[in-house]
């Protein structure tokens, strides 16, 4: 769905808009096959701080061909500039490495990242079981406000993330997948987020196999067995066009009444469609028996909307969103355990949203079947890390979809503007954020929410 303002302010009316101060987002660079950078941006990357992390983070850098800089350099240019906190003991201890990022801002190019690396602060519940110094927490918190302020300030299209450490040092496997997913073009539109690596499981990948693919063997998924619910069109096609981008073999599944959609899809990258109505009691039996061979990856991307005010809900809109937003997904998860259908470390990935989080007017249903997503993924972290997997939820806000395209025009304008990278994201986004907690390599993150959603919290 074309962003009209978005093309007229970098075009014709750069000036005027520029004159009037009115928002300018400029077109995010993601990522291409094609691409001779492999997604990455050629400028050195600054990393900022004296902390384990900052060496273990610029060692990778160097390893993987960057130019690495270790002192900000008012006059330089850069693609990245990360910043370490880790071992942080009080807020005293954030100073330096901030100042140093603020010093190197005006430098950062177009479509640049901010990177934190910190460990993570304890919640109220993880303090009383084990007390945890409050400076100390402090200083870890502190890190949380710095990113997502920094976040706000970003321009020409570039985004800050953080990477938080949770009872794992810097050389933990999925904190350089981590790296290499939010230096790279895969996390246009993802910022003021934070991955969270909290075991020493992942396999270890370079920067270049990162961005590895097609049949090659490097390739992120090469070799893996994927399903994705909802593949017909929209997300669901953009999931299955990364997925099989990134090396899987991918097995598409939709509704009877989009068997036509379904085949396109399916047909353009060679996998095979699987036409099932998920929430039948028997869909697991049929997706497994289809598939015929153990899965890998399971995206739960099938969802529906039947929005109405709290006041006029029914039960028929009620029951059948969370029938297939959540209920579906609970179901398929323990029928597919029951038949032993799950393959040596399987991954899965359910669609949640920023409504979930935040609410929004109109879709109590929506959003208890997406906060009910949020909840499963993080009950089930334990059970899929016993089988050397992964569950996650990747929360997207407001996405170019056919659904979105409904909206008034100036309610949709309205929630573009409104983030931080002031547009609205595409569908292959949530398939980038998606295909990256798939992977072996981030298996270290496990039972998290990723908002793909530019720093905006607007629902569905």
């Amino acid at each position: 769905m074309s962003d009209t303002y978005l093309d007229l302010v970098n075009g014709p009316l750069r000036g005027i808009a520029k004159k009037l101060g009115l928002p300018a987002p400029v077109p995010l660079r993601r990522f291409s096959a094609d691409d001779p950078q492999h997604g990455y941006l050629a400028e050195p990357v600054l990393v900022a701080g004296s902390t384990p992390g900052a060496e273990a983070l610029a060692g990778l850098l160097v390893d993987a061909g960057f130019s690495v800089q270790r002192a900000a350099d008012p006059g330089q240019r850069y693609s990245a500039i990360i910043a370490a906190y880790d071992g942080a003991q009080t807020p005293a201890d954030l100073q330096d490495a901030t100042l140093a990022v603020g010093t190197a801002l005006r430098g950062l190019v177009t479509c640049g990242r901010v990177i934190t690396l910190s460990d993570a602060p304890a919640t109220a519940d993880e303090a009383a079981v084990a007390p945890v110094d409050p400076a100390l927490n402090a200083a870890r918190g502190g890190v949380t406000g710095i990113l997502r302020s920094a976040a706000h300030e970003m321009r020409s299209g570039s985004t800050a993330n953080g990477i938080l450490l949770d009872g794992v040092g810097p050389e933990a496997p999925s904190v350089a997948a981590a790296l290499w997913f939010l230096l790279s073009a895969k996390s246009a539109y993802v910022s003021g987020q934070f991955l969270t690596v909290d075991s020493e499981r992942g396999r270890r990948i370079g920067a270049a196999d990162f961005a590895a693919t097609g049949d090659s063997a490097a390739a992120p998924l090469a070799g893996r067995v994927a399903v994705v619910t909802g593949a017909a069109r929209g997300i669901g096609a953009a999931i299955v066009e990364v997925l099989r981008r990134d090396g899987a073999q991918v097995y598409g599944v939709d509704v009877p009444a989009a068997g036509q959609a379904l085949a396109d899809t399916m047909n353009r990258v060679r996998g095979t469609a699987i036409q099932a109505d998920i929430t039948a009691p028997d869909a697991a039996d049929t997706i497994a028996a289809a598939v015929g061979r153990p899965i890998d990856i399971l995206i739960h991307n099938a969802g529906i909307t039947r929005d109405k005010m709290l006041a006029n809900m029914d039960a028929g809109r009620w029951s059948s969103v969370l029938g297939v937003n959540v209920l579906s997904q609970l179901r398929m998860d323990d029928r597919l355990d029951e038949l032993g259908a799950w393959g040596d470390a399987p991954h899965v990935v359910s669609l949640a949203s920023t409504s979930g989080i935040a609410g929004n007017r109109g879709q109590t249903n929506y959003a208890a079947s997406k906060a009910g997503v949020i909840g499963m993924a993080a009950a089930a972290a334990d059970s899929f890390a016993r089988r050397s997997g992964s569950i996650n939820a990747v929360a997207p806000g407001f996405i170019e979809t056919e659904m979105t395209k409904k909206m008034p025009v100036l309610t949709r304008q309205v929630a573009r503007r409104l983030s931080s990278l002031a547009q609205g994201g595409l569908p292959r986004d949530v398939a980038e954020a998606i295909a990256f907690l798939a992977s072996d390599a981030a298996a270290g993150i496990n039972g998290r929410t990723l908002r793909v959603c530019g720093q905006n919290m607007v629902g569905a």
